[in-house]
């Protein structure tokens, strides 16, 4: 039988020397900071076992779905009702078939990591991997997996209306891993939606107060950034898909398009523009108030396959790379909110390749308060793999300082992601090296190790100010 131990060796993805050196003696021993990701603070202030490997690896894992889907795996089985077992197996039935995509490297980690488990999974080891990787987890809670891996920090992601209950519940206990909220204000842009004067009834209850013009909804913002900032949050998101732009509004048209959505009127493009363009700048203001790090996540198109949203919800796996035009609405966004020395720390993050030199230029225009200041985030979604993080780092080198970038994050829902960052690192070594052993780099590998060192865990350290 084959065994993962044949390619996940101790030198996996370094093809050198040097680059073992880098890893091994800079890179691997440094915690984790994690701040971008989608876990359940729930699960970890309950702090209970996770029990079952097909709960921990496939609820929520669109990575996996796609990959099944891929391969022709029944519905049933992926966002279906099947038996735990069976859906591992389906799993296990597509993993020989995910060779050369991410997944593969991915799964085989974690297996080892997680489980001291060699084998590769296939149909024919699916049986006693599922028994050996339940039995460590029943003995294993969230807050034992995450320090397993030194992750000092998780970021979650965070609706405004969410009463941070569970966060609150963390800090009180006695974790290894701080765990601090993200205010992702997604749902604050959807004026155009059926759904939104629900949102609002909703946010309404948290800050005991009607939202019934567009002032209120504005306090209602600020009191909820407030009271995330007072919970420890330091960060802000931003992951709505399709175009986005900043269009000249005044305060009249704002109210009255807020009113025109409340009565239930359809709006026009340009309406809805006028109302997001006034809330990008109104909360990148708080964001910049409050000394937060604004996030912004580009480029998704979402639900495409809308008979499948009708079967299985929404956020079940059919979102792609969208291609829609970025640098005009970045420049309008960030230079209004510069102008009037209001701009936060930024972190964008392309999900279309082909605009990686659009964001790394752009995030270069706004420096020069702080070292990093403005950050082109690391490859993201569909990216988030060997040749789309090196494609990254490339990038970035060539336009921008490799050596004042915050490295790696997650983006996932699991706890058993964590070696994401050890594959980021992996690469990371590897590159380095490889410009070391062409002569593009000099040969002091204390002086490269110190970089590596800085953009695996330093950098966001200094950069997030956790505390």
């Amino acid at each position: 039988m084959i065994k993962a131990t044949s390619f996940i060796t101790e030198n996996f993805l370094l093809h050198s020397k040097n680059a073992e050196v880098l890893y091994h003696q800079y890179a691997k021993e440094l915690p984790i900071l994690d701040y971008h990701n989608h876990l359940s603070a729930k699960q970890i202030a309950e702090n209970q076992p996770l029990k079952n490997i097909t709960e921990a690896w496939l609820n929520g894992d669109h990575y996996k779905w796609r990959a099944m889907r891929a391969n022709g795996i029944d519905e049933h089985f992926i966002t279906g009702n099947a038996l735990l077992e069976e859906r591992f197996e389906k799993w296990a039935e597509t993993v020989p078939y995910t060779l050369r995509n991410p997944l593969f490297h991915w799964t085989q980690l974690e297996l080892k990591r997680y489980f001291g488990i060699e084998d590769i999974l296939q149909p024919n080891t699916a049986k006693s991997i599922y028994k050996k990787a339940n039995e460590v987890l029943a003995q294993k809670t969230p807050a034992q997996l995450l320090e397993a891996m030194k992750v000092e920090v998780v970021c979650t992601t965070d609706d405004p209306s969410d009463d941070l209950q569970y966060h609150q519940q963390i800090a009180k206990g006695n974790f290894y891993t701080k765990v601090f909220p993200t205010f992702r204000s997604d749902a604050l842009f959807g004026i155009e939606l059926r759904s939104f004067k629900s949102y609002l009834e909703k946010l309404s209850s948290c800050v005991a107060f009607p939202i019934d013009n567009c002032d209120a909804l504005l306090k209602a913002v600020d009191t909820r950034i407030k009271f995330f900032n007072d919970h420890g949050c330091r960060l802000s998101d931003f992951g709505v898909g399709g175009p986005h732009t900043i269009v000249p509004f005044t305060r009249g048209e704002v109210e009255a398009i807020f009113s025109k959505s409340l009565k239930g009127d359809e709006l026009t493009t340009l309406e809805t523009n006028k109302y997001r363009s006034a809330l990008f700048l109104h909360l990148g203001k708080k964001y910049h108030e409050y000394q937060w790090v604004q996030q912004y996540h580009l480029g998704p198109i979402r639900n495409n396959n809308s008979r499948l949203q009708e079967q299985a919800g929404a956020d079940i796996g059919c979102d792609s790379i969208g291609d829609y035009p970025m640098a005009e609405f970045m420049s309008a966004l960030f230079n209004t909110l510069n102008a009037s020395d209001q701009l936060a720390k930024t972190i964008t993050y392309n999900l279309n390749p082909s605009q990686n030199e659009v964001f790394a230029t752009m995030m270069g225009n706004y420096n020069g308060e702080a070292p990093g200041k403005m950050q082109w985030g690391s490859a993201w979604w569909f990216l988030d793999q060997k040749d789309g993080m090196e494609k990254q780092l490339n990038t970035l080198s060539n336009m921008g300082l490799l050596s004042r970038f915050i490295g790696m994050l997650t983006d996932s829902r699991s706890f058993l992601s964590f070696p994401r960052h050890e594959y980021f690192r992996r690469i990371l070594c590897n590159l380095l090296a490889d410009d070391i052993n062409k002569g593009l780099l000099p040969n002091d590998l204390e002086f490269i190790g110190k970089m590596v060192q800085d953009i695996c865990y330093y950098n966001a350290k200094k950069y997030f100010e956790f505390t």
